[in-house]
């Protein structure tokens, strides 16, 4: 699979900001941790912690190696925590910060489709 510049530029971009965002959700939940000041998730939260941040770091990790997969993992768990967000809370999320920590994502998903052959060029 050849890379484009336009490929390359991106995925070198979302690693960065994977590295950010993993970075960024991993000293909240440690000192989170270490605080021992936190109460404790119920089983619905689980549902949710499993969705974001887990899932979508797993994803930016993955994509590391598989752009195209790595990134779909982190946007359906993204749209998926979403979904239960909305179904548990009556409500979205508020503010861009669940979005800009999974952006990485759609970043390697694009990285992906611009590294593919184009159509005619792919073998039968």
């Amino acid at each position: 699979m050849s890379e484009t510049a336009g490929s390359r530029v991106l995925s070198g971009l979302a690693r960065i900001w994977s590295l950010a965002s993993i970075v960024f959700v991993l000293v909240f939940l440690f000192g989170d941790f270490l605080s021992g000041h936190s109460a404790k998730p119920t089983a619905a939260e689980w549902i949710g912690l499993a969705l974001f941040p887990a899932g979508v770091i797993v994803g930016l990790v993955v994509a590391w190696f598989r752009k195209g997969l790595g990134g779909a993992v982190a946007i359906v768990s993204l749209i998926a925590f979403y979904l239960w967000y909305f179904l548990e809370r009556g409500t979205f999320p508020r503010g861009p910060y669940f979005l800009l920590v999974a952006a990485p994502g759609v970043l390697f998903l694009l990285s992906s489709l611009l590294s593919r052959p184009p159509q005619e060029m792919r073998p039968a």
